[in-house]
């Protein structure tokens, strides 16, 4: 029986208050995990980009887009992480269409 592996993207907003060494960090520490649980495309960082509307009082973000194909029980085990991770906003992991 052969695996199922989906396509998924992540964006990831990083609280400006972390400073650009802890951005960094926190990029390489979701990249890290994603390629070791995944197979990761791509890291697109957008940088810095106005908020919508305040999140935690802050009104800028450090936009990061992650593409990866893994297994489905990965992205919920990525999004509890964010969850739990100071210094991540907000977050969202989607499937895309094959």
């Amino acid at each position: 029986m052969s695996k199922v592996i989906n396509s998924y993207e992540s964006v990831v907003v990083i609280s400006m208050k972390q400073g650009e060494d802890g951005i960094a960090s926190l990029v390489e520490k979701f990249k890290g995990m994603i390629e070791a649980n995944a197979s990761l495309e791509s890291v697109d960082e957008w940088g810095k980009r106005r908020l919508a509307y305040l999140i935690d009082k802050e009104a800028e973000g450090y936009y990061v887009l992650f593409s990866f194909k893994s297994e489905p029980e990965f992205p919920a085990e990525l999004e509890r992480v964010y969850k739990i991770t100071d210094g991540i906003l907000r977050s969202l992991v989607i499937k895309k269409e094959n």
